[in-house]
């Protein structure tokens, strides 16, 4: 029987472990998964030794608040697979927790697949040495990361990312309208504030005052909110009843694509959701808060290497999507940003088309490419 290690941290993750269970177990419907994984991995039946959320932590000092927690996981989950090793183990994105497990479990010969590159190309260069020490094959979702990835000798394979195959090319916004009962509000705006707590405290009231900005100009508009699960929804709310109780929401649960779906723009966190609202079509500005000490460093130290922080402008290489980091996220400014849109329908025409052309180059069948190039390494494993 094949038994496959799996750890994934958040619902991005959870989407692409799913996406690789599903085909593997086309082709060994026996085969046994376990690690960490959200709802989706476990509904293709991934056994979950934590629950996922307790890895969904980002930035540098927010990461040093939950160490204790995350290396005592990180510990078990260690000897879990050491007492019952898998025939082979993936990672799927949280480098920080993911590359030292491989690692570990890389030098008691257990062969390890990394699936999404760690934004090496984009900052902290130095991980490419700790990448090649962990990882047997690095599976890249986007073409520029396997280019870079091959001139640092890290064996690679692109494959896509499953989204832009699940997401079609076109979608009825009409349908999505009327199920979210707006088929007849003139202007909707999709407000995403994240899927983590942290950001959901750091970003929705930012985006709430400038949703009341927006109310002024745009008295008839309605706002659609996705949050994620019951955790995220309660902490949007409190601070909704404090900024902006009277605001004309439609507060859904874990229905972000048909939100973003009925929107005219998309008020959005950096993250995942830009490259949905991508492939979707959909005319977005995203904003970014880190914490403000985590922030100094990286700005101090030179860290980020890219233009751009919406993986849509980087997949465009153009600031199609117009960003606001830390300080620059005002109400002001984002309300402004969301008001070009709605009085720019020609351009918004044009990057609805440049957002199709991209959608177009990154369908490549990709759970089912990640899913053979697992059962390749393992059979390689197994022959040497």
């Amino acid at each position: 029987m094949l038994r496959v290690g799996i750890v994934a941290n958040e619902p991005s993750g959870d989407l692409l472990g799913a996406g690789v269970i599903r085909e593997i177990h086309k082709q060994f419907p026996d085969a046994l998964f376990e690690g960490i994984g959200g709802p989706l991995m476990i509904e293709q039946g991934c056994k979950s030794l934590f629950p996922m959320d307790r890895l969904s932590v980002m930035g540098l000092v927010e990461v040093l608040k939950h160490l204790p927690e995350l290396l005592s996981i990180r510990k078990k989950l260690l000897g879990h697979f050491l007492e019952n090793p898998p025939d082979i183990f993936i990672g799927i994105d949280a480098p920080d927790f993911n590359l030292g497990l491989e690692t570990a479990l890389k030098k008691y010969h257990i062969p390890t697949v990394h699936y999404v590159s760690p934004t090496v190309w984009a900052w902290r260069p130095k991980r490419v040495k700790k990448i090649r020490a962990a990882v047997d094959l690095m599976l890249s979702i986007f073409p520029f990361e396997a280019d870079f990835l091959k001139q640092h000798q890290i064996p690679v394979c692109y494959v896509g990312h499953p989204l832009a195959d699940e997401i079609p090319l076109h979608n009825d916004r009409t349908q999505a309208r009327k199920e979210l009962s707006v088929s007849e509000i003139p202007h909707v705006i999709a407000i995403l504030p994240g899927s983590r707590v942290g950001e959901i405290k750091s970003l929705s009231e930012i985006f709430l005052k400038a949703a009341l900005l927006l109310k002024q100009r745009y008295p008839d508009a309605r706002y659609i909110i996705p949050l994620v699960n019951q955790r995220t929804r309660t902490e949007f709310e409190q601070i909704l009843s404090r900024v902006a109780p009277d605001l004309p929401v439609i507060i859904v649960d874990a229905q972000a694509r048909k939100a973003m779906l009925a929107a005219d723009v998309v008020l959005t966190a950096s993250g995942t959701a830009t490259l949905e609202a991508l492939l979707l079509k959909r005319a977005m500005v995203v904003a970014y808060k880190l914490n403000a000490l985590t922030y100094w460093i990286v700005r101090r130290f030179n860290m980020v290497k890219i233009p751009y922080v919406a993986m849509a402008n980087l997949l465009a290489n153009e600031p199609l999507a117009p960003e606001f980091i830390q300080d620059a996220a005002t109400p002001e400014a984002l309300a402004e940003a969301v008001s070009q849109f709605i009085e720019s329908p020609e351009r918004v025409q044009q990057i609805e088309q440049r957002y199709l052309q991209l959608h177009k180059s990154l369908q490549q069948d990709s759970s089912r490419k990640a899913a053979e190039a697992v059962l390749s390494l393992v059979r390689k494993t197994a022959d040497a």
